[in-house]
């Protein structure tokens, strides 16, 4: 696919109210779709913003691995900075840099853990490298070097060296229910387009254009 051109033509044709959906997820759903035909690496990349006690913000990548209307799902260790702050503070917001396309797509909401059933659920598709890979990472805990990690992930494969890998309990998804999702096109001169979505008293989501 050539992704330059088929930028070029978003940016000609822009984002007109006509042309979404009513629903949000079905919009980025329609998105989504259309970043990955690209065969660009990572489309499911996306920044995850929390804030910690001080009220600083920090962000860092993570992969979106669900969604549906109920929420987008990412996984990671419990004991995580990024876990610690949203335990303390689960107003987070995401952002999907597709600049390739000249998109963004930005979402605020309530980050919650998901069940016990759907992580292993999800566990289980990871390749068994990854699986071992959450045993052995003591995630954001400082170490005094890679060998110590090397070392820990060795343990790890010889622990589970005969049969599968079991769901650690100290990893598994956060859903992040949206209380906003905007949708942003580039255009020239920086007159982009942008929508939001927000829900009304009725729990029924409406768009507002934005100026750019």
């Amino acid at each position: 696919m050539n992704t330059e051109a088929l930028r070029r033509e978003l940016m000609a044709k822009g984002l007109v109210r006509d042309d979404l959906y009513s629903d949000p997820i079905k919009q980025f759903e329609q998105w989504y779709a259309q970043m990955v035909e690209t065969d660009l690496a990572e489309p499911s990349a996306m920044s995850l913003a929390t804030v910690d006690a001080q009220g600083q913000p920090w962000q860092r990548i993570v992969l979106l691995k669900l969604f549906d209307e109920k929420g987008f799902v990412f996984f990671t260790n419990y004991s995580s900075r990024k876990a610690e702050q949203i335990a303390a503070n689960g107003k987070v917001s995401l952002l999907f840099p597709w600049q390739a396309l000249g998109r963004q797509v930005k979402v605020t909401g309530e980050a919650e853990k998901i069940s016990t059933a759907e992580s292993v659920k999800y566990f289980a598709t990871r390749p068994r490298g990854s699986q071992i890979g959450a045993w052995a990472s003591h995630q954001s805990q400082a170490i005094k070097s890679r060998s110590i990690l090397d070392a820990m992930f060795e343990e790890m494969k010889h622990k589970f060296h005969d049969g599968d890998v079991p769901l650690p309990s100290f990893w598994g998804g956060y859903r992040v229910t949206p209380e906003t999702i905007e949708f942003w096109q580039a255009r020239d001169s920086r007159l982009h387009d942008r929508f939001i979505f927000r829900q009304d008293e009725k729990a029924q989501w409406f768009s507002e254009r934005l100026s750019p």
